[in-house]
This record gives C-alpha cells, sequence and structure tokens, in this order.
C-alpha cells in the first residue's frame, strides 16, 4: 500500500479521554476513532490489526477440530425465555421490539443459539463431539464504559461451544481449547496466564480465565510466589487465620456514640481490627441477607452469591432495609437478634474469641461476642484472600496483581441443553442432553493487550505477526527521481514475496514519515537516501540502532527477522 492513497490521521497529542496507553495510542495512531461511549469505529490500520490476531484465533481453532460459523447479532426472546436468562440478563442486555412488538435483543452472548443450532442439526451420538465457533460483534450496555476498547458497548468477540455424549468428552474439548487459547495468546506475543475463575452468570461446573497482568486491570488475580496456583480473586479460597484461644467473657454493652467505622472503633476500644467482626446486609433477589467477616477483611460478593444459590443481583441494603433489619442506623449492625432471611458467617469470625459487634441499637457496641454462644448462622468462605495468605495449593505465600481477562473456558454441562430441550439418541438409543463447553476471548481485548504489554515512548511496537504492516519504505525525497525508483523496487519486491509492505510517498519531511511510523509501530523501516549512490539502504528495527545494508540484501535481511520470529513468507 502506497501511504498516499492511506486513510491516515496521526495524533501528535494525547487526547484528554483517553486513560492508559492502549487507548492513548490506538487514537494517536488512526485505529479508532469514537462514536459514542463505548461505541468506536475502526480505521483501515486498526482493522488490518484486527484482522491479523483473527486469523491466528482462526487457524489455532480449526486446527484444534473447531469448525466457523455465523449467527444473527439479533437474537428473539423466546430462546432466552427457554433457558431462563431473558428476566435475570440485567440492564448490559440491548432490548428492542420489531415493528409487529416482538421482544429481541442484540447479543451480549450466544450460549442460546448455539444450543438452538445443536438440536436441530444434531441427532445422534455418530455425530459428536462437534466444536462451533464464531467471530462476530457482542453488545453489552456498559454501565461504565472505558480504557477504549478494553471495556466497550461494541465489541468483537470469539466464541466457540462445544457438544460431547459425555463428561469425558467434554474434559477432552476443554483441553484442547485450554491448548489452542495458549497457542493464539503465544503467537500474539502477550502474556497471558490461565487462571481460575468464577462461572458467574454463564454457569457451568468450571473455567479458567486467560489473564494479563495490567496496573489498569478490573480484576484482582492471586499468583503463588512458589507454585504454579494462580486464580481471580473472585475464586481464590481463604485460609482462615487461626486466633488464640482465650475463655469466653460475659457480654458488655458499650455506648459508642457517633462511632460507626472500623478505624473509629479501634481508636475507641485501643484494640486491632482483628478483634472486630463487621456484618454487612445486603438486598439479594429481594431477600435481606447478613454477611459477617473479620474487621479487616473485605466481603466477596461473588462466593455470597454462589453461598445463596446464584444470586443475579446483590446490592447493599438501602437505610430503610438496615434500619428495618437492625432496629439502628447504619453502622451498627450487628449478629444478636437481627432480623435478616439469612445470616452468613466467614469460618475465621467462627474461630474467633471474645469480639466487637454492633448491638443493633444506634450508639452502642457489643463486647466478649462469640460464635456459638451468642448466635449462629450458615459458616462459610464468603471474603478476599489477601495478600501474603497461604496458596490453596502448597501453601506457601500469594501476589495479588491487577489483571485484564482476555479470554475465558467453562464447563457448562447440561446447564443449557437441559433447559432447551437440547438432546441427542446414545448408544442405547436413550436420549440423552448434549454436555457443553463454552469458549470466548475478547479479540478486541486482546488487541487492545497487546499494545498494552508493547509500547514505548514513541509509539506501538508490534510483535512481527500481528503487525497491521511488517515493514515501512520511507524515500527521504520524494522528488529525487533515482530515490523513488529505488525505494518503488523495494516496495515491489517485497509485496511479491507476500510482505505486508507500505511505501511512504507523501510529499513530507522524512522526519514526520519516521515519527508516523513509530507512533504506528510498525516493525521495520527502510530508508532510500543519499547512500544510494553507494548502493545502499539504512535498515532499522523498530526498537534497535539503524544497520547500513546493500540494496540488493534487504529482501534477505527481511526474510532473516521472519525467520527468527518462526514465520514464513514465499
Amino acid at each position: 500500500m502506497k501511504m498516499s492513497n492511506m486513510l491516515i490521521s496521526t495524533l501528535r497529542e494525547v487526547p484528554a479521554e483517553a486513560e492508559i496507553d492502549s487507548h492513548k495510542l490506538m487514537l494517536r495512531a488512526g485505529m479508532i476513532r469514537k462514536m459514542a461511549s463505548g461505541i468506536y469505529n475502526y480505521m483501515p490500520l486498526g482493522l488490518k490489526a484486527l484482522k491479523k490476531v483473527e486469523d491466528i484465533i482462526r487457524e489455532e481453532m480449526n486446527d484444534a477440530g473447531a469448525q466457523e460459523f455465523l449467527a444473527s447479532a439479533v437474537l428473539p426472546a423466546e430462546l432466552w425465555q427457554e433457558s431462563g436468562r431473558w428476566d435475570v440478563y440485567g440492564e448490559e442486555m440491548f432490548r428492542l421490539k420489531d415493528r409487529n412488538n416482538r421482544d429481541f435483543c442484540l447479543g451480549p452472548t450466544h450460549e442460546e443459539v448455539f444450543t438452538d443450532i445443536a438440536r436441530n442439526e444434531i441427532k445422534s451420538y455418530k455425530q459428536l463431539p462437534v466444536n462451533l465457533y464464531q467471530i462476530q460483534t457482542k453488545y453489552r450496555d456498559e454501565r461504565r464504559p472505558r480504557f477504549g476498547v478494553m471495556r466497550s458497548r461494541e465489541f468483537i468477540m470469539k466464541d466457540a461451544y462445544s457438544f460431547d455424549k459425555d463428561q469425558a468428552g467434554l474434559d477432552l474439548s476443554y483441553n484442547k481449547m485450554r491448548e489452542a487459547y495458549i497457542k493464539i495468546f503465544n503467537r500474539c506475543d502477550i502474556d497471558a496466564k490461565p487462571v481460575e475463575a468464577d462461572s458467574g452468570a454463564i454457569g457451568g461446573s468450571g473455567s479458567a480465565e486467560f489473564m494479563v497482568k495490567s496496573e489498569v486491570g478490573e480484576d484482582d488475580v492471586v499468583f503463588c510466589s512458589a507454585c504454579d496456583y494462580a486464580a481471580n480473586i473472585e475464586k481464590a479460597p481463604s485460609t482462615p487465620e487461626v486466633s488464640e484461644k482465650e475463655d469466653l467473657k460475659d457480654l458488655v454493652k458499650t455506648e459508642t456514640p457517633n462511632i460507626r467505622t472500623i478505624e473509629e472503633l479501634v481508636k475507641f476500644f485501643n484494640t486491632t481490627e482483628k478483634k472486630f467482626a463487621k456484618t454487612l446486609i445486603y438486598n439479594a433477589d429481594g431477600k435481606v441477607v447478613a454477611v459477617m467477616v473479620r474487621g479487616d477483611r473485605e466481603v466477596n460478593e461473588i462466593k455470597v452469591s454462589n453461598a445463596l444459590g446464584g444470586v443475579v443481583n446483590l446490592n447493599m441494603a438501602t437505610t430503610e432495609e438496615v434500619l428495618a433489619a437492625t432496629n439502628a442506623q447504619v453502622g451498627f449492625a450487628g449478629p444478636i437478634n437481627i432480623k435478616v432471611d439469612t445470616l452468613l458467617v466467614d469460618e475465621e469470625v467462627r474461630n474467633m474469641y471474645n469480639f466487637i459487634v454492633g448491638a443493633n441499637e444506634t450508639g452502642y457496641h457489643i463486647e466478649n461476642v462469640n460464635y456459638g454462644r451468642d448466635f449462629e448462622g450458615i459458616v462459610g468462605d464468603y471474603r478476599n484472600i489477601t495478600e501474603g495468605e497461604k496458596c490453596p495449593s502448597c501453601g506457601a505465600k500469594v501476589n495479588i496483581s491487577r489483571g485484564t481477562e482476555v479470554g475465558h473456558i467453562f464447563k457448562l454441562g447440561t446447564k443449557y441443553s437441559e433447559a432447551m430441550k437440547a438432546t441427542f439418541i446414545d448408544e442405547n438409543g436413550k436420549e440423552k442432553p448434549f454436555i457443553m463447553g463454552c469458549y470466548g476471548i475478547g479479540v478486541t481485548r486482546t488487541l487492545a493487550s497487546i499494545i498494552e504489554q508493547h509500547n514505548d515512548e514513541n509509539g506501538i511496537v508490534w510483535p512481527l505477526e500481528v503487525a497491521p504492516y511488517h515493514i515501512n519504505v520511507i524515500p527521504v525525497n520524494i522528488k529525487d527521481e533515482a530515490q523513488m525508483e529505488v525505494a518503488s523496487k523495494i516496495y515491489e519486491e517485497l509485496k511479491s514475496i507476500g510482505v505486508d509492505v507500505v511505501l511512504d510517498d507523501r510529499n513530507e519531511r522524512a522526519g514526520v514519515k519516521f515519527k508516523d511510523s513509530e507512533l504506528m509501530g510498525i516493525p521495520m523501516r527502510v530508508t532510500v537516501g543519499k547512500k544510494i549512490s553507494d548502493g545502499e539502504v539504512e535498515f532499522k528495527l523498530r526498537t534497535a540502532e539503524m544497520e547500513t545494508i546493500k540494496i540488493e540484501d534487504v529482501v534477505n535481511r527481511v526474510k532473516e527477522e521472519f525467520n527468527k520470529n518462526k514465520l514464513t513468507i514465499r
């Protein structure tokens, strides 16, 4: 492609709306342009890079035995009503009606569609296993779109669904997808680690997220300092700290006027956070639930939702709901005689002695409270694991880092096939539900993650396989016929062997061309200048020093870089 024919719209200044490197650089390099909050147009350069990522995904999915198809993005409500998700999916779903007043949605995910395809097309165990995938736009009305294409309302996803006759088949399909994902992210040259994860609203018995470490990531990821254990903090089990045993003391109600927070209480009682148990009150799908954790701990709302049987909407209780449950203002809740539908007690609290809680009376707390003697509840793990706790796998200390999810794989089992009566005839002539798996990759998020991990002060540093263009041929002076002749010859030779090459034939200063080339992240650059009189040009890798090479050696030098990256060209 000749740059004089390209729509080039690089920016020198960082747009005010951009917060993270990938967002800044995608805007500055002219890869994307904003249409509305969380909605972006992909410009030619951005689309070309996006297609490179899609090509990698297709190759690895096909190699793993999956078959590509394409579903509609406009989905009828009836399918979602069959699975039971139409009324519970939440406000992220874009809903619409057609001219006949029938309900539809813009697909946020496609479990129902794939299940419908399977029940209509697959009749016998002889047709199994089957793995179908698509690369398609999804729509979710995010409450807070941010970070460019990292969290947007319209995004491209690769979603695949496997259909097997039994659990052993699902395990095999799941492991194939896990290995395919590892290959995909390795080829994209991003460090994406598979971590244990909660299945969330998708459902199923087991799942793993592929996370990239990121300071602006929206998830906390737990990594063991000694073994390979890694998990989303939502999933990671905590290890209760053992309290020193004490003789049980009598209850003492103490006036604590206008003292509500743990920090204030620690000062008032002249003790530590470990001597307190705080009681948080939630509305869980219309029921009032209280959760107790130690004073220095944080409630893990995913664990709470799972303990309650998969709650869809878990929100902090209103002031009115707190008053009804405790007869007190916010800040004085405690477990003794609390009026809630369910009381969940973290296992660490059960093992504490003589601790302090709210008295369910405004301005008062109770000292020397003990589980079993003074109150009871449903004991379990309801809190976040913390930095330095024991690894659930080996017992070494864990570290916690921020991360961004780029892929997620699930063992769905029969969650959707049973709900939607998607069955096949097995070897014995009996009707059985499909055993399903679900496998997603955020394609646009993967593209942004590549940029997050590959950039410097001058712009993007594309890995060769996903670079929109591999090499930029820059004639210093386009009015110099000899320079243009050599530059055009190199350009045509590289094109002929299948290299994505751009010829910067714009009437701009060489410095402008160099800056644009670095901002766009083009991995290789050939500068055609006055040295052609000696039969030489300058060759430069994006992050290396300039080399002077013979004109006739350019093609071989480019091939050498492809070989180093284990890529083939003609």
